[in-house]
């Protein structure tokens, strides 16, 4: 009797690259673009800008040069990352470049292209010279030392509207808290890949919450305190609400307990009426969300809050058109914490959901590269990156519409803020390196065609 021959295994699981599928969408959100900014000039004086060619060559340029870093370095990434930055960065400068034309005397949109210019070039240099992801987790402590310098260093400098969040020298301002949230991020994922298990399977049991020994929760706790209160020392409460999300989020994914979101949202409660309370700056924002129609009616006329629901009254489903709108009624922040307001009111309902709806795709994105990640290092940092993405949307959309007490925080890609689009160019480029990790064939793949198992602790 003849022995049956095995069966043979199967083909290759392998992703396709889907780069010429990220540069067709990259084509795509540089035409949009291109097309906003002839908009705005039609509405506004009836001709195309006579810049519109540079434009379009200048924001294509850095799309491209993006594009290949990741195709020769990255060539497994998510296709959907780098246009989704690019379309929401090019929206960006087109509603800065439409409010500068309110504000003859203060032009931001050329300063916020070289700050995207830069921002590119530095997502370039993350892909280009990170292989890997993992080299971040030695430098967990170094990179928590200097998220805690950066935070500590604008205490130094005045106020601006409130908040010692600024360091200016000269005609050159940045904020260094922007930066310290992604060294915050690097070190959470390596400290809670590297203490996963007891975090959640020692401790004492309270209620349905297994509470860790303080020797593991003590150091992280530690770290998450000092930088909210440096934070809460500096006024800049979007932050640190930013940064308490953060915690919360990471060690949900580190441990599994469902129990470590109740606890998170209750100290956040208590938290926040603490600080609304007793602390007159926070305290002036609780009350005008609570009533953001009270200086109409003593007579001082509306308020930011009040200006910025006029403005999405006034755009109704389909909008008022690029160019056409009245947000500039807003005030001094505008171009920076009311922007969603100016998307709002002149592209609409329909056009405020599409944006969301690229937002909520960015993170989502992040979020899969991190559950598909073999490494719990990886998937941590990925997620912790893609929250800190869902975090800014939430405070800043629903502080400008009303149903949160506004914190003063720069929506991702569309505000301006140099330091913030920066970062988010890093954060992209981190998110564009874990995927490539993610969807990349592992060697067993190559070898056999089958796909090795996850050993027990990785599932």
């Amino acid at each position: 009797m003849t022995a049956t021959t095995a069966d043979a295994p199967p083909p290759d699981p392998r992703l396709p690259k889907r780069r010429g599928v990220e540069l067709l969408l990259l084509v795509g959100a540089v035409l949009i673009s291109v097309y906003g900014y002839a908009a705005v000039g039609l509405a506004r004086n009836d001709a195309v800008p006579p810049d519109v060619a540079g434009y379009g060559a200048g924001l294509g340029l850095l799309a491209l040069l993006a594009h290949l870093a990741v195709r020769f370095r990255a060539p497994y990434a998510d296709p959907l990352l780098l246009p989704i930055a690019v379309l929401l960065n090019g929206l960006g400068l087109v509603l800065i470049y439409r409010l500068d034309l309110e504000t003859p005397k203060d032009q931001a949109a050329p300063t916020q292209l070289v700050w995207s210019t830069l921002g590119v070039a530095l997502f370039i240099g993350v892909v280009v010279f990170l292989r890997d992801h993992r080299v971040l987790q030695r430098y967990a402590y170094l990179s928590v030392a200097a998220a805690l310098v950066l935070m500590i260093v604008p205490i130094f400098f005045p106020a601006v509207n409130g908040a010692k969040i600024w360091i200016r020298v000269g005609g050159l301002s940045f904020q260094p808290g922007e930066f310290a949230k992604i060294l915050l991020a690097v070190f959470f994922a390596a400290y809670l890949a590297a203490n996963r298990h007891a975090l959640a399977h020692t401790g004492r049991r309270i209620w349905k919450l297994q509470l860790p020994t303080g020797r593991v929760l003590g150091p992280i706790v530690a770290i998450w305190l000092l930088s909210v209160g440096v934070l809460v020392l500096e006024r800049d409460l979007g932050t640190s609400l930013l940064f308490f999300g953060l915690f919360v989020i990471m060690l949900y994914v580190a441990t599994g307990r469902t129990g470590w979101i109740a606890v998170g949202l209750l100290l956040a409660a208590v938290g926040a009426f603490v600080v609304g309370s007793f602390e007159p700056h926070v305290h002036s924002r609780v009350q005008d969300w609570l009533d953001p129609f009270a200086s109409i009616d003593a007579g001082r006329g509306p308020s930011q809050l009040a200006q910025s629901l006029f403005a999405f009254a006034a755009g109704g489903m389909l909008g008022t058109g690029l160019g056409l709108g009245h947000s500039i009624l807003i005030g001094f922040a505008a171009k920076s914490d009311f922007i969603l307001a100016t998307a709002g009111e002149e592209l609409g309902l329909a056009g405020l959901t599409a944006v969301f709806l690229l937002y909520a795709l960015l993170v989502a994105r992040g979020y899969r590269a991190g559950l598909a990640l073999r490494d719990p290092f990886g998937r941590l940092l990925s997620i912790g990156l893609a929250s800190i993405l869902a975090l800014q949307v939430f405070v800043i959309a629903g502080g400008v519409m009303g149903l949160i007490p506004l914190t003063g925080m720069a929506m991702p890609f569309l505000a301006q803020g140099g330091s913030s689009v920066v970062t988010n160019w890093i954060i992209v480029a981190l998110l564009i390196r874990v995927s490539d990790q993610a969807r990349r064939p592992r060697p067993d793949h190559v070898e056999t065609g089958v796909i090795a198992p996850m050993a027990e602790d990785e599932l």
